[in-house]
């Protein structure tokens, strides 16, 4: 059967904003920056489709009226959409993303890992326990902020915890850009103190450590999903790993929600904007100090340093912004660049911490 692709064009978006049905690929997440990239004869010979799964034989991949798995070869992740060759599968063309979150995959050969693409909206989940950790969640949102992805701070676990507003109150000082939402991941909470962002044909992900709630989240923002979830540890907070791999779920009348696995390691690469996003106010001093590349220990003329010794910053955020900054710009260097700049990363952090001692 051939599909009129013609209402999945830009021009057909305008002429029904009003539209009370959503269709089935809007309903996945097609927007205009898509269908701008394409046109209706590509359309009809190439449909689009999104992967939902990446696995070791290929790529899952869904679009209006296919579900199939499409062999090793395109450059994909969870989260792309794809104009699908059904004769060559594996030729199959990627399309721009609107947003792509990426780290350092762990291990030593420092390669970057992809793991979501075309997310609108990363929730950067923490509980109200021993998991909760300022450093962390400055790394999650300079990880969403690098990837055009709008970062929200979700807190859970309330019932767990006799004074949760100490947690909020620390949530709230990382970023005036941030919001910061405390809910019960269970019951009608997500459904509707999280609805501003999950609406029709949006897609949003769920990121933070194991057991935090992530996936029980996904759980309620949906009547059928049922993942398997599982309390934490309750001697150290710590969770478990219950999912374990990243899986695109399309909630009914609802938006795409992304469950991931929790990341026990989150190394930057190519995130300098998304890191000088999170730490504006320090950015901005720095734009004072004598030197363009002051490195603000001991160069004369630093707006930083100065502030510092006047006790104007916290000197615990400073030590995290600038070992930030010191991780970006190592783990982004070249192999070349890495090897003169190691030793460059452990001088720069040792003389942190000598600031730090006095």
């Amino acid at each position: 059967m051939t599909r009129d692709y013609s209402q999945f064009l830009p021009s057909a978006e305008k002429k029904s904003p009003e539209k009370s049905i959503i269709s089935p690929l809007n309903a996945m997440g097609w927007q205009s920056f898509f269908a701008q990239q394409t046109d209706i004869d590509a359309l009809q010979s190439t449909p689009p489709v999104r992967v939902v799964e990446v696995h070791r034989n290929g790529l899952h991949v869904l679009g209006d009226g296919i579900d199939t798995v499409v062999p090793p070869g395109p450059d994909a992740t969870v989260g792309d959409w794809m104009l699908l060759d059904t004769e060559q599968p594996t030729q199959s063309r990627v399309l721009e993303r609107k947003s792509l979150i990426k780290r350092r995959a762990p291990g030593h050969d420092r390669r970057v890992q992809l793991i979501a693409a075309n997310i609108d909206t990363a929730f950067i989940v923490t509980s109200c326990n021993q998991d909760f950790n300022v450093a962390r969640l400055e790394r999650y949102i300079a990880l969403a902020f690098e990837a055009d992805a709008d970062p929200v701070i979700l807190l859970t676990k309330l019932d767990l915890c006799a004074e949760p507003g100490g947690y909020i109150e620390q949530a709230k000082a990382i970023s005036d850009l941030v919001p910061v939402v405390a809910l019960d991941a269970r019951g009608e909470d997500p459904k509707t103190m999280l609805s501003d962002w999950c609406k029709p044909g949006k897609t949003v992900a769920f990121l933070g450590s194991s057991g935090v709630g992530k996936s029980t989240l996904t759980n309620a923002l949906s009547d059928d999903l049922e993942i398997e979830t599982q309390a934490i540890r309750e001697d150290d907070a710590r969770g478990r790993h219950t999912t374990t791999r990243r899986q695109l779920h399309f909630v009914p009348g609802g938006c795409a929600v992304l469950d991931t696995p929790g990341m026990r390691e989150l190394q930057l690469t190519d995130a300098a904007s998304g890191v000088g996003d999170v730490f504006a106010d320090l950015e901005t001093l720095s734009a004072g100090c004598k030197f363009r590349d002051c490195q603000h220990l001991s160069e004369p003329g630093c707006a930083v340093t100065a502030a510092l010794a006047a006790g104007d910053i916290d000197q615990a955020r400073f030590e995290r912004w600038q070992k930030l900054i010191a991780e970006d710009k190592f783990n982004s260097a070249t192999l070349a660049e890495r090897k003169s700049k190691d030793k460059s990363l452990g001088k720069i952090i040792r003389q942190i911490n000598k600031i730090k001692k006095k």
